[in-house]
């Protein structure tokens, strides 16, 4: 669907070359929601500016639907564009126009015949739950309201990529989970490729099936967001999760724990089971559990919990190899005192 090849980004400033993505290949599939992770100035957005060249990359290739876009220019790199919807943080609405003629302009930029336009404006309306806002204009919409506008803009010309640039960044939490569990639905009811940046981990783990960190313009780290979160490779995927999924105990906590202190990561049907009871009932070691959750991702379970065993070392040792070969992952934080 999407190849992003060996592409970079040089901007000239007036202290030299900034390279705002270095180098950087990805290949997003046909309908899947990828997402793009990374700080302020880790070049996620330039790089999502490139897949529809409102930025030209200095090099590399973009392909999409088989089509080389850095290859296109004027009227056919016009055409190309309008497969490609795009959505912004700070919505871009044009203020005197109405809901209804917002969503029309797009259709008008386009050539749409004008005996279309109106029919298609009104199942967008629908679409995005904005039927009654239809002769509202901009300044008496919420944020969310003002996003659904933004989306039903972008979806007007039957698009088969949404690019969405840190679209939940200005709304609050209650907005954002409406927003995202929009895309999803337009996702699974279009089979619309979704390319999302963001900086927010909770968004990826919400709506993403598979994501790349991005760091000083380049991609770090790659996969499924359900492999991420339970084996990151990086320290700074690491540092992202830890925002959403946060195991760290109090020092208070950890001085009164005379016994070893492990991690324990059960994934997918595994987290379900009950493989720590019977570990404490088969071996002569004691259980405290200091710590965790069954957290869902894509509605798969990842089950983390941190614990202090209790017991002579040999039978310790024994009981954390028994939870090893029930496809846990185990991970010793502090052997005991």
């Amino acid at each position: 669907m999407i190849k992003i090849h060996n592409l970079s980004k040089i901007y000239k400033t007036k202290s030299g070359s900034v390279k705002g993505v270095d180098d950087v290949s990805l290949t997003v599939h046909e309908g899947e929601i990828y997402g793009i992770v990374g700080y302020s100035g880790a070049g996620k957005s330039s790089l999502l500016r490139c897949i529809n060249l409102l930025e030209r990359p200095t090099s590399g290739t973009i392909t999409v639907d088989g089509i080389d876009l850095t290859s296109l220019k004027g009227e056919k790199l016009r055409l190309a564009r309008l497969r490609i919807g795009m959505i912004f943080q700070h919505f871009y609405l044009i203020s005197q126009k109405t809901v209804y003629e917002n969503i029309a302009f797009s259709l008008k930029a386009a050539k749409t015949p004008a005996n279309l336009i109106k029919a298609r404006v009104e199942e967008l309306l629908e679409m995005v739950g904005l039927t009654d806002k239809r002769d509202v204009y901009p300044a008496q919409l919420s944020g969310g309201q003002k996003q659904r506008v933004g989306i039903a803009r972008a979806l007007t010309n039957n698009p088969t990529v949404l690019l969405c640039d840190e679209a939940t960044s200005a709304l609050d939490p209650t907005t954002t989970k409406s927003i995202l569990d929009l895309l999803k639905r337009i996702n699974k009811e279009l089979n619309i490729t979704i390319v999302l940046i963001t900086h927010e981990m909770k968004v990826v783990k919400e709506i993403c099936n598979r994501m790349a960190i991005m760091q000083e313009g380049k991609v770090i780290e790659e996969g499924t967001v359900y492999d991420t979160f339970a084996d990151p490779q990086t320290e700074l995927t690491k540092e992202f999760i830890k925002s959403v999924v946060s195991f760290e105990l109090p020092d208070a906590i950890l001085n009164k724990c005379q016994g070893t202190i492990v991690k324990v990561m059960f994934k997918g049907d595994v987290a379900g089971e009950g493989i720590v009871s019977d570990m404490l009932k088969q071996f002569e070691v004691k259980g405290n559990f200091l710590h965790g959750s069954i957290e869902y991702i894509q509605e798969a379970p990842l089950g983390i919990f941190v614990m202090e065993l209790m017991g002579e070392s040999e039978e310790t040792n024994k009981a954390l190899q028994f939870i090893e070969n029930r496809s846990a992952q185990v991970e010793v934080l502090r052997d005991g005192v």
